[in-house]
């Protein structure tokens, strides 16, 4: 298992968040649309997961109600998958939204995205629902988890 540095980072190291996505998803994405979706939301946290002091992972996420905490993106570069750095990110990710006095943590996973779906069940969240993405043409499973 990696021992991954979780860090909390500002909206000032969107570069280094955007440079992250770009390694992991497809098609990439510029600055702006972190921004965009940072638009009137609350309490975003953005942690990063360095191994060796190298970036590897990100998790993005801010408040969804004042009691819950939404987990909207998570990634880490396929070289260092299945290393426990996305469970790392996930844990500390939750001990923050505790932190921060969230009850409730949210996440949504499209159903082909297996290993989140495992991680997510491992970790301790509960399935609440499914819902169709017409932009993606996927079903989507939502999870949650009580903080307290």
């Amino acid at each position: 298992m990696a021992d991954a540095k979780i860090v909390v980072v500002g909206q000032d190291e969107l570069a280094l968040i955007k440079h992250l996505y770009n390694q992991i998803f497809s098609p990439g994405e510029d600055e702006e649309f972190f921004r965009r979706r940072f638009a009137s939301r609350r309490n975003i946290a953005l942690l990063v997961a360095e191994v060796d002091r190298e970036p590897v992972g990100f998790t993005i996420g801010f408040e969804l109600t004042p009691t819950t905490f939404f987990a909207w993106l998570i990634g880490v570069l396929p070289r260092v998958r299945r290393a426990g750095v996305a469970t790392q990110l996930f844990q500390a990710e939750q001990a923050w939204a505790k932190d921060q006095g969230y009850n409730m943590i949210r996440f949504e996973c499209q159903n082909q995205h297996r290993p989140m779906l495992h991680l997510a069940i491992t970790e301790g969240y509960d399935l609440v629902g499914i819902r169709y993405d017409t932009d993606t043409g996927a079903n989507v499973v939502i999870f949650e988890k009580e903080l307290r």
